[in-house]
């Protein structure tokens, strides 16, 4: 996939934290409303990806807005609803583990931006994307912006309703496969889930199958019900961990 220009910043040019400049000099030029477009779950191997696009009120900005990952999992939670509650605007949309399959990550995250852009109730004039590619068929100009969600607070806005969007999904996962503790890693690759799936095998629909190490080492398919079902597998070795700061 070819790469737009993105707008790349050197390690001296990020904010302590984000902030409204880059959506200032836009609505200066006339092109408001803005819209933040991030994502959440790039890495887990198993639950869909998610994103999600705000449009924020530029007279009546969330206090605290940074990048999800940097906060903790209350302040999170507390910025969600402030965001609901103040943005012009609030879409999410999601891209499933099996369509992931078909495709590949990046193409499934930027569909999924694309997605929640086309289901916000105002249309954007323009949209800053979290990352090094602008998602194609977008309803409006936009530009890629690295680590924009420590730069942009409309992207950051957009990090955190993605993430507690996300973490929810993954919540009440766990709750229907107990034995997996989607609730506690959020599909990404601990030991706990990987011994789960060495243990039960991968969950029909909810595991990504195309994901090292689930496609590397044969991994087969619990029952679609979302049961565990045990079977003899081939056993992970603990190198296959996958890193979820790389979500």
């Amino acid at each position: 996939m070819a790469r737009t220009r993105s707008d790349s910043p050197t390690l001296f040019d990020l904010p302590v934290r984000p902030d409204f400049q880059m959506e200032a000099a836009l609505l200066r030029e006339g092109l408001a409303p803005v819209a933040g477009l991030d994502e959440a779950g790039r890495g887990p191997l198993a639950g869909p990806v998610v994103a999600a696009a705000v449009i924020l009120d530029a007279n009546r900005l969330p206090d605290g807005l940074d990048d999800s990952k940097r906060l903790s999992a209350e302040a999170r939670d507390r910025l969600f609803e402030a965001i609901i509650e103040m943005a012009v605007s609030v879409s999410v949309a999601s891209v499933c583990a099996a369509s992931i399959d078909r495709s590949d990550i990046l193409r499934a995250s930027l569909e999924a931006m694309r997605r929640a852009a086309a289901g916000l109730c105002v249309t954007p004039l323009f949209a800053l994307a979290d990352g090094r590619d602008v998602p194609p068929g977008l309803c409006c100009p936009a530009r890629a912006v690295v680590k924009g969600d420590q730069r942009s607070q409309s992207i950051a806005a957009a990090s955190i309703v993605a993430k507690v969007t996300r973490d929810r999904m993954m919540m009440r996962a766990g709750g229907v496969t107990p034995a997996y503790g989607f609730e506690a890693h959020m599909g990404y690759g601990t030991k706990r889930h990987r011994t789960a799936i060495t243990q039960h095998g991968a969950v029909s629909r909810l595991h990504r199958m195309s994901f090292a190490p689930l496609r590397d080492l044969g991994i087969t398919t619990a029952a679609s019900s979302g049961k565990a079902v045990a079977q003899p597998l081939v056993r992970m070795s603990d190198g296959e961990a996958v890193d979820p700061q790389t979500a």
